[in-house]
């Protein structure tokens, strides 16, 4: 999934070049320009360096060690993003929403590693600050169509839909649950939607190859999954926060 940088980071402006030396805002420079080129290996150790730079229980500490586990995420090394958003969440650094967006980004890397129940007892532990977070909603979505249980997809599904219902990636969601729960005409509407509302991306095609295996016997029909976003629904590209 997309796309989420958790963990704010009181960066400097980024010049035409980083300052050089080891201190936290050097890092957290050479991490952001990592980021920026599509580098998020590089950009995670980065942030690494800067929470290592950086005054044990100081807040800045813990959200770049949540931005580093985010940018793991990414980079497809979910047990460096669990061991680096555990370290920040251990403390008091993250606060109400930026805890949590970790959390949530703990949950991912939980269910990157097959390990539901942690992922789920994560998704839970981030509502109680982030329910307003589409992003939250649909990965909740994803993960109880891992667990089985259809009428929590539902549910999750729902809430998604509410807090971003021209969404293509929600909507494509909402289409594969609605045909687990049998409702295959419904499904076809929001693939319909999901395709119109992404035409050339590859959210649009899967929603397309969805609704030509809508046609196909059930007996033969195969799964057709879109791109998993990395960050919220309709949220901009991976940006620090203050």
């Amino acid at each position: 999934m997309i796309l989420l940088l958790l963990a704010a980071v009181a960066a400097p402006a980024l010049a035409s070049r980083c300052p050089a030396g080891a201190s936290a805002d050097a890092a957290v420079c050479r991490a952001l320009e990592a980021n920026a080129a599509g580098r998020p290996a590089d950009a995670a150790f980065q942030f690494e360096a800067a929470a290592a730079a950086g005054k044990p229980g100081d807040p800045a500490t813990a959200r770049a060690l949540a931005a580093a586990g985010n940018l793991w995420i990414a980079a497809g090394q979910p047990g460096k993003a669990a061991l680096d958003l555990d370290r920040a969440l251990a403390g008091t650094g993250l606060q109400a929403e930026q805890r949590g967006e970790a959390l949530l980004d703990r949950a991912r890397a939980a269910e990157a590693q097959n390990d539901l129940k942690t992922a789920r007892a994560k998704v839970s532990e981030a509502t109680a600050t982030i329910s307003g977070d589409a992003f939250l909603w649909y990965f909740s979505t994803a993960l109880a169509i891992r667990e089985g249980d259809v009428p929590a997809a539902k549910l999750a599904i729902g809430r998604a839909l509410t807090l971003a219902p021209n969404d293509p990636t929600v909507l494509f969601e909402a289409g594969h649950v609605s045909s687990m729960a049998g409702e295959e005409a419904t499904a076809r509407n929001f693939w319909t939607r999901a395709a119109a509302g992404d035409p050339t991306g590859a959210t649009g095609k899967a929603a397309r190859e969805a609704l030509a295996m809508s046609e196909v016997p059930l007996s033969v029909r195969r799964p057709v999954t879109a791109p998993a976003p990395q960050r919220a629904p309709a949220r901009p590209a991976a940006q620090p926060r203050s």
